[in-house]
């Protein structure tokens, strides 16, 4: 079992491990795409970054991160991302088996597992680079075609990250309040559930795996359409 979790926009600074080392990550079928990203992003200069990214000057932190992509300092990703999911899976706390269930989708780097060591950066899955196609063109079948041969996969990601790269067969997840879709704390349920299922001593293997072990750890989970499942919260 392989669940795939959405990244997150904000990452944590600094990192302790060694540079970039590309090849050293997992699904090497995704180097070269994530080799040329790098090159591109890391092209921008500050004013046209922070145009790019959409994002304000007051970030102007992380656009520069973008330019030292393959010499800052790394950590494993599933420490490097933060926010509300992360939190909720608390990979500092989860047992050594849990992490080699788990990968985060990632717009520049496509797909990494848990354990990867990755630099700190910002790119999300609606930029398009300048005088570039769009990131789901760039991917084309790369990473359905990665994931694909993992076998089962709970793919967590959003929609946008999804777009990237969908898995054919993959059980996803909606969840609800009250008959609606929950969009605030989505994130948050999305993360227990993960912390839940890469903690079980057994993997899940199929769609009623799933929720099977998230009821016995109390959460309310059903089966909605095909191989969506509906976290009722």
């Amino acid at each position: 079992m392989l669940i795939v979790l959405p990244p997150s926009e904000t990452k944590a600074p600094g990192g302790s491990g060694p540079a970039l080392d590309l090849e050293g990550l997992s699904f090497p079928a995704l180097t070269p795409v994530r080799s040329a990203l790098i090159d591109d992003l890391s092209a921008l200069d500050l004013p046209e970054a922070l145009t790019v990214l959409k994002i304000s000057a007051r970030l102007t932190a992380e656009a520069e991160a973008n330019l030292e992509l393959r010499t800052s300092p790394t950590m494993p990703a599933l420490h490097r991302y933060t926010g509300v999911l992360f939190d909720a899976l608390s990979a500092s706390t989860l047992p050594p088996h849990a992490w080699e269930r788990l990968a985060v989708g990632s717009a520049l780097f496509g797909v990494v597992r848990a354990g990867d060591l990755i630099p700190r950066y910002r790119f999300s899955g609606g930029t398009r680079l300048p005088d570039s196609p769009t990131l789901r063109a760039r991917w084309g079948s790369s990473i359905t075609e990665t994931l694909s041969e993992e076998g089962f996969v709970v793919d967590l990601r959003s929609g946008t990250y999804q777009q990237l790269g969908r898995v054919p067969g993959a059980v996803t997840v909606r969840v609800e309040k009250d008959g609606k879709v929950v969009s605030h704390f989505n994130k948050h349920y999305k993360g227990e559930l993960a912390r839940v299922l890469a903690s079980s001593p057994v993997a899940a293997a199929s769609a009623a795996d799933v929720v099977e072990i998230a009821r016995e750890a109390g959460l309310n989970i059903a089966p909605s359409s095909g191989s969506e499942l509906k976290l009722v919260v």
